[in-house]
């Protein structure tokens, strides 16, 4: 009888559940379910914990209900997830308020109020992380100026991942990545004491810290119940989705970088030394003594989507359609339509379409929000050459890979060929071979391979690739430019 492990992402727009067959190597199922994001105040992020937990039942159950599949013969489950996303509970693991993304913007004043009380070259060379809206102390220090009953009551801070795997049976705990992204953890997995220190935080609302692999603990019987598995089954610590998601499509030797191009905009490339520059994240990778240095934009397909809204809901292949025969980067567009994260670390950044008369179409300005986005891949790989990081083989994921002309756009904007994973299920996949290496079912971190296919390269249209040159240099030229006007609209909007 063939031995199963379970995936389970928490993704900022829905929950994705994979079945791995381990004898066979294979994806058996996949299940998911969307979330509801939401934004009551301008540069606020959040959603329901309550409905990721039910999407987790309503997916395991669906993949457990596949022709062949015996709940009994599932070895282990392991989840990741966005992080630094911010679940506040109370001693008993119950959420008190929705969580609080990664990409909420909303700590800026304290953001300035904690910088200027710690050692910011001290803290990145320690965490890996300066402080940004990425950081979790000063979303900590918010609530607690701003929701006091809350605050009152929560006794920890997890993540989106991590809380849910408490929520089926494990023990309080935060997987390292979210420790090392929030700036509480250091990248030896224990607590940054000046970092709750300056924030006047105790460092009792961060638990255990524990890596990729590790047991949490085991499904409840509770749990069991709501999602058909074995109570008792061995819960296995994943990791934060981007770090998953470019372990399983094959980032593992050092010069492999990925483009993920999900709600946000993620590009991660493996190292063998781990990499400090306050422009970009660092996190640890899976595989002990590997290091990941990356970078994410607030906006990617989340802008996309936007556009799309805006523009009467016309489907996304369509608009593709359109936008492939307009001319490259006539229209300029700023993608800072939730400030920005790397590198400029910026959150009150406004978007803007610069360029436009009334020749112009929704083509031109949809293939505008896509180059801007490359645009913005391509200025990440500028810091990664300066800090010394290699790239060399490029791989393109997650749901915008889907677009034909999107990833000819990047091929183009960055002047390299980029190998499309197909089919690639993304951070679950991660997940579910760490519950097999946790409970000893697989012995070699390389086993994604098994489970990956490429597709063919796209390769860079030499007719464009000059154009985009110059155009990106215009960019960069524009977001400098209109910095300050941004900076005036954010503060006017804030009173």
């Amino acid at each position: 009888m063939p031995e199963f492990t379970i995936g389970v992402d928490i993704g900022t727009t829905g929950t994705k559940t994979v079945l791995v067959d381990l004898d066979g190597g294979r994806i058996v199922a996949q299940a998911s379910r969307e979330s509801r994001l939401y934004a009551d105040q301008p540069g606020q992020a959040e959603a329901d914990p309550a409905q990721w937990l039910a999407n987790v039942h309503e997916t395991i159950r669906e993949v457990l209900a596949h022709p062949g599949v015996s709940a009994t013969a599932v070895r282990a489950l392991a989840t990741t997830g966005m992080v630094p996303a911010v679940v506040a509970v109370d001693r008993a693991g119950t959420p008190l308020r929705r969580a609080i993304l990664q990409n909420d913007s909303r700590a800026t004043l304290e953001i300035e109020q904690l910088s200027a009380k710690v050692d910011a070259a001290h803290t990145l060379a320690t965490t890996g992380s300066a402080i940004t809206q990425q950081s979790v102390a000063p979303t900590a220090m918010w609530l607690r100026n701003n929701e006091t009953e809350t605050w009152s009551r929560t006794a920890r801070l997890v993540g989106s991942y991590d809380w849910v795997l408490m929520a089926l049976g494990a023990d309080p705990h935060v997987e390292l990545n979210w420790s090392i992204e929030s700036g509480f953890g250091t990248l030896e997995g224990v607590p940054y004491a000046p970092m709750f220190a300056a924030a006047e935080l105790s460092e009792e609302l961060q638990p255990a810290i524990l890596p990729p692999g590790a047991r949490a603990g085991t499904l409840s019987a509770e749990a069991a119940t709501a999602t058909g598995l074995p109570a008792g089954l061995p819960l296995i610590v994943g990791g934060a989705d981007h770090v998953l998601s470019a372990y399983a499509a094959g980032v593992n030797a050092a010069g492999d970088w990925l483009v993920k191009l999900g709600g946000a905009g993620d590009v991660l490339a493996a190292s063998d030394r781990p990499v400090t520059d306050a422009r970009l994240y660092l996190d640890a990778h899976p595989v002990p003594g590997r290091w990941l240095p990356n970078g994410c934009m607030a906006t990617s397909g989340s802008l996309i989507r936007w556009f799309q809204t805006l523009s009467g809901g016309l489907d996304l292949l369509d608009l593709d359609a359109e936008a492939i025969e307009r001319s490259p980067a006539e229209i300029l567009c700023l993608p800072y339509f939730l400030g920005e994260k790397s590198p400029l670390h910026d959150p009150d950044l406004r978007g803007a379409f610069v360029g436009l008369d009334l020749a112009h179409t929704r083509a031109d300005m949809y293939r505008s929000v896509l180059e801007a986005v490359a645009f913005g891949f391509k200025h990440h790989t500028e810091v990664f050459a300066e800090v010394g990081v290699l790239l060399d083989r490029a791989m393109v994921t997650n749901g915008g890979s889907k677009s034909t002309l999107w990833k000819q756009i990047l091929a183009d904007v960055l002047d390299t060929e980029l190998w499309p994973i197909i089919g690639h299920p993304g951070a679950s996949l991660g997940a579910a071979v760490i519950a097999g290496i946790g409970v000893g079912a697989i012995d070699d971190w390389s086993q994604t391979d098994r489970f990956r296919t490429l597709g063919e390269p796209v390769v860079p249209n030499r007719d464009h690739v000059d154009r985009y040159a110059d155009a990106y240099t215009e960019w960069r030229t524009l977001g400098d430019v209109l910095t300050p006007v941004s900076h005036r609209l954010a503060r006017k909007a804030r009173h």
